[in-house]
């Protein structure tokens, strides 16, 4: 399905996490094959440009969508648990932060996240089997928009009793106007309801589109 909602737009890039990369590599299978067993026809049509697939120039209909992970928190685990990844599905509503969080919960959140007895190393190697101080790490660098290294030349060698409260306020700063924001979208259903109906309009339009071209490419008669 994610490859599908990505042809019919034929997006040219998708920001993902570094999990989902395996899901722009089918999407990227399917747009080269079928580029390379309608080249002709795009051509003909002229729907299409000339690009490259390994040694063979063929004209493409479909992009070659490019994953977009950046920064180093591209994928942000539980807060409870540094091995599973943060999901809204957890049970447990302390091992994520909820776009709708106050400042009060965001807080709370990150200091009673997980974390072993050792003071932060002062190197990332150092990070390698400790995946809570990792995970929390790369939070602060994402927020922060600095790499985890210069985070750790900061709190190198201190204890998480000092790293977590500077954690914490850091995300307060960056999150809560955030969620303050979309608690005030959220009480206002008149305006997500036209949004909605908005935005699905647009992509209708777009996907339908894509979707009578594709009908052309491959011969099949349309009304």
């Amino acid at each position: 399905l994610m490859a599908a909602d990505i042809l019919v737009y034929r997006a040219t890039h998708v920001p993902v996490g570094e999990d989902q990369k395996q899901h722009l590599e089918l999407t990227r299978d399917i747009a080269q094959k079928f580029n390379n067993d309608f080249s002709g026809r795009i051509a003909d049509l002229g729907v299409g440009v000339e690009m490259q697939v390994g040694d063979e120039t063929v004209n493409g209909f479909f992009p070659l969508t490019e994953p977009v992970i950046g920064g180093p928190a591209a994928r942000i685990m539980s807060l409870r648990d540094g091995s599973k990844k943060m999901s809204k599905s957890d049970p447990s509503d302390l091992s994520r932060i909820n776009l709708t969080d106050d400042a009060d919960a965001i807080s709370k959140k990150i200091k009673k996240a997980k974390t072993d007895p050792d003071a932060l190393p002062g190197e990332l190697a150092g990070l390698e089997s400790r995946p809570e101080a990792k995970n929390l790490v790369g939070i602060y660098a994402g927020l922060a928009d600095i790499s985890k290294e210069d985070v750790l030349k900061a709190f190198g060698g201190q204890q998480f009793s000092t790293f977590k409260p500077a954690l914490a306020d850091l995300a307060v700063e960056k999150l809560a106007p955030v969620a303050s924001e979309m608690r005030r979208i959220m009480a206002d259903t008149a305006y997500v309801d036209a949004v909605l109906k908005d935005g699905g309009e647009r992509a209708g339009a777009l996907a339908e589109q894509t979707m009578k071209t594709v009908r052309d490419i491959i011969g099949l008669v349309q009304d």
